[in-house]
């Protein structure tokens, strides 16, 4: 894309930095990256809704928006294409397959709008809204829905597209991605993910060879800002899967600048004919909080998320309190809890009640301090 400006220099991490960010064990929440960006004044254990933003992306914004107000505007355009290419490594696809917008459900409408009349969409039961509703508001598509775990048996002769969160954002269970694969493959369908719940500690690059769409927001486990999300297509000479450009504007031209005024005389040649408009400031901050994601590496990220769920976890079996089984993921959610939540929020302690379930999420900025602030809290409560 032509941009106006010079942007901030960024780098690709090395094997040796993000050595020297995590450790060799992966437990991060005390390393000096992490100290240097986050600083909560809560304890907080609420990134399944909202990821804490790193030093660096709040700097990042501020510039930008005083660039902005003193009539120097930065060239936050360059962001864009620095977060798009940092989320394209952190996925092991080209940037060239990735869209830059701000919200799942309008991606998940495009993906609804490339299906024929009458095909069959397979959902699972209680996903995300932004997943599955597009396919339901068409009208004329069969949505079959099926509990999470039975998605991979459930795909059949005829099914058309299977889309599924790769993690349940209400309680944390992660979909049998190797299943899901080998069942699209023998049937001949499609893969829609909403990687939302997963990407930022998930290692969705070793999935995506069988994966035809993916979307994301960012500001959850990528630490961005709201405003940001991340649309993965086949590539071009796949003919992008067959998505429309339903609302392609000037930003989806091959050449933006000069596709201002009329018709768009020629779309991106890349998937940044599916691009929104973007909310420079969140890009000029997530390019930095991606930076961080990189820099730590989802690994690491990984194995820290999950050792303080596993605590957690232990935690509340001693409270004889038993969780959703969720084997593998850092959200851990608990039964019959949720009203808890603005007692544990009055007490400095942030997590989310969905569906009457305490929600607890565990990143890369959490310690096992926190976690054992939380289950002190629920057995204080229960000895109230």
């Amino acid at each position: 894309m032509e941009t106006t400006g010079q942007g901030h220099a960024t780098s690709v991490p090395t094997s040796e930095s993000v050595t020297a960010a995590t450790g060799a064990t992966g437990h991060i929440g005390a390393t000096a990256l992490v100290s240097s960006e986050f600083a909560p004044r809560t304890t907080y254990l609420n990134s399944a809704s909202t990821g804490l933003l790193p030093a660096r992306a709040v700097s990042a914004m501020h510039r930008g928006a005083l660039s902005v107000a003193e009539g120097r505007p930065e060239d936050m355009f360059a962001d864009v294409e620095a977060a798009r290419a940092s989320f394209a490594r952190l996925l092991g696809v080209a940037p060239e397959r990735v869209a830059a917008g701000a919200s799942v459900a309008v991606y998940s409408g495009l993906v609804a709008a490339s299906l024929p009349v009458g095909a069959e969409v397979l959902t699972a039961e209680d996903d995300f809204s932004s997943t599955v509703n597009p396919f339901h508001v068409r009208g004329d598509l069969k949505v079959r829905t099926v509990p999470l775990e039975r998605i991979a048996e459930s795909v059949r002769p005829g099914t058309e597209l299977v889309a599924v969160s790769a993690v349940q954002s209400a309680d944390g269970r992660v979909a049998d991605l190797p299943a899901l694969r080998a069942a699209v493959r023998a049937h001949g369908a499609r893969l829609y993910l909403d990687a939302s719940q997963g990407t930022g500690w998930l290692d969705l690059a070793a999935h995506m060879a069988d994966v035809d769409y993916l979307a994301s927001v960012a500001f959850k486990w990528l630490t961005c800002p709201r405003g940001v999300a991340f649309f993965v297509v086949p590539e071009e000479a796949a003919g992008f899967g067959g998505v429309p450009p339903l609302f392609a504007g000037w930003v989806a031209g091959e050449r933006p600048w000069d596709s201002c005024y009329g018709p768009v005389t020629e779309l991106a040649r890349s998937a940044r004919r599916f691009d929104e408009s973007p909310s420079l400031f969140a890009y000029a901050g997530a390019r930095q909080s991606l930076a961080v994601i990189e820099e730590l590496g989802v690994a690491a990220i990984r194995a820290h998320d999950l050792a303080l769920a596993d605590r957690f976890r232990a935690g509340l079996a001693e409270l004889g309190q038993e969780p959703v089984p969720a084997p593998g993921s850092p959200i851990v959610s608990v039964p019959g809890l949720g009203a808890r939540q603005p007692e544990l929020s009055a007490a400095g302690i942030e997590v989310s009640d969905r569906a009457g379930n305490l929600r607890a999420a565990f990143h890369l900025y959490n310690t096992e301090a926190d976690v054992d602030a939380l289950l002190g809290a629920l057995r204080q409560g229960g000895r109230g």
